[in-house]
């Protein structure tokens, strides 16, 4: 049984208020708040093991690299992937997709090629390959979603063509909460050849992921919307593209022998982490990972879909709210204008005075903000604590909202 009211209690900051009223944290698509044993696992972290990693052969040495590393297991059990060693640490999944960018892309498409992405790309999924435009002449070739903010994906498929060279789609849009059938479109830019990359910043925090069963070549997550650390994240790939990358960033860990004259490189993953780590925040996102597998993501899941079926039915009794992306297979993600409004920003800092944090602007998704046809959108974004007195909460602020606005 999930015990919401148990799974609230292991988060110390939602029993909080702001402007004198009980905090209401619908900002979850944007970076959720930690439970209590991911924050113990920082502070100990700092407070009582902290060393540099793979350097030592000291006690703390020994201890942080024992823990830091084992983060990767839990990474790969946590997507489903076979290998740990196909886990590589970022810090987040704007990294991740710089590093595929960079790494593999970068070197392996000539002028002319291309990059297919579908228009509601983050700008972390869209930016990089316009880096590739930009320099070397790499084409992006969009695909639309239809007015519901469904993506067909045999219309992804079908933009594949003789130049295509790389998929980058998201498995959840952060904007409209649509769920995107990835596994369809893997299964058919396979059998043309063409690796896909999936975007799993969103996809993860609400349903159980398998990248062996999706059938990928990458998937990037980011660890402060899973409930851990800021600059935490990693990024699965095949060991097959590993093998066709170069490395992205130059520094220690990643290398085996520096000379005046010559370099080698280490073995994948270290091959592509350099420097000095996010030691402690990854240690964090390995017990964020265990936390929510704890709880299951199966139950998190069920949890999110009763939230989702009520929000949607309360946001669709208010007959002056435009919710954008009504596609019945989405997570509990609500982008939304309303008649009489000025902005978007107006609406949200009405919902600040009774507590309600909503996110307000254009989310990092400029090509989806203009397909449509609003400069911005307030979102209300639901995760594993939230609740249906929540979405009351919401639906109250949002008709206070309404009548000052007349």
């Amino acid at each position: 049984m999930y015990d919401v009211d148990t799974v609230r209690a292991d988060f110390p900051i939602l029993s909080r208020e702001v402007n004198g009223k009980p905090l209401v944290y619908l900002d979850n698509g944007a970076s959720a708040q930690k439970p209590q044993v991911v924050i113990d696992a920082v502070t100990r972290g700092y407070a009582e093991e902290y060393a540099n990693v793979h350097r030592g052969l000291h006690y703390l040495s020994n201890l942080a690299t024992e823990k830091y590393e084992g983060v990767r297991e839990i990474i790969a059990r946590f997507l489903g992937a076979k290998d740990a060693e196909e886990i590589v640490y970022t810090t987040g999944t704007t990294m991740g997709i710089n590093l595929v960018a960079y790494g593999w892309a970068m070197p392996n498409l000539e002028p002319g090629d291309e990059i297919v992405l579908s228009v509601m790309e983050h700008h972390a999924n869209i930016v990089p390959w316009h880096f590739l435009r930009e320099r070397q002449g790499v084409v992006i070739k969009w695909v639309d979603v239809d007015s519901t903010g469904y993506l067909d994906p045999q219309k992804v498929v079908d933009a594949i063509g003789p130049r295509t060279k790389l998929v980058a789609v998201t498995q959840l849009s952060n904007v409209l909460g649509t769920v995107v059938d990835v596994k369809t479109i893997c299964d058919g830019a396979r059998a043309k050849g063409v690796p896909v990359l999936v975007d799993g910043s969103q996809a993860t925090v609400h349903m159980p992921v398998n990248v062996e069963d999706i059938g990928c070549d990458f998937y990037a997550i980011t660890g402060h919307k899973l409930y851990g650390p800021s600059a935490s994240g990693a990024i699965w790939m095949r060991r097959a593209r590993m093998d066709e990358m170069r490395p992205f960033m130059g520094g220690g860990d990643m290398i085996r022998e520096v000379h005046k004259d010559a370099i080698t490189w280490n073995d994948p993953p270290m091959k592509f982490e350099a420097g000095t780590p996010g030691i402690v925040q990854q240690i964090g996102l390995g017990v964020a990972l265990e936390y929510m597998m704890g709880l299951g993501m199966d139950n998190i899941a069920a949890h999110e879909k009763a939230l989702r079926d009520y929000a949607r039915t309360r946001l669709d009794g208010l007959n002056w709210l435009s919710v954008q992306g009504t596609t019945p297979n989405k997570a509990a993600i609500f982008s939304f204008t309303m008649q009489g409004a000025g902005h978007a920003h107006d609406i949200s800092t009405i919902l600040d005075k009774k507590g309600v944090a909503v996110r307000a602007g254009h989310h990092c998704a400029g090509p989806l903000m203009d397909f449509l046809g609003v400069t911005a959108t307030c979102r209300a974004s639901f995760g594993l604590y939230n609740t249906t007195a929540e979405v009351d909460a919401l639906v109250d602020a949002l008709e206070l909202a309404h009548d000052l606005f007349g």
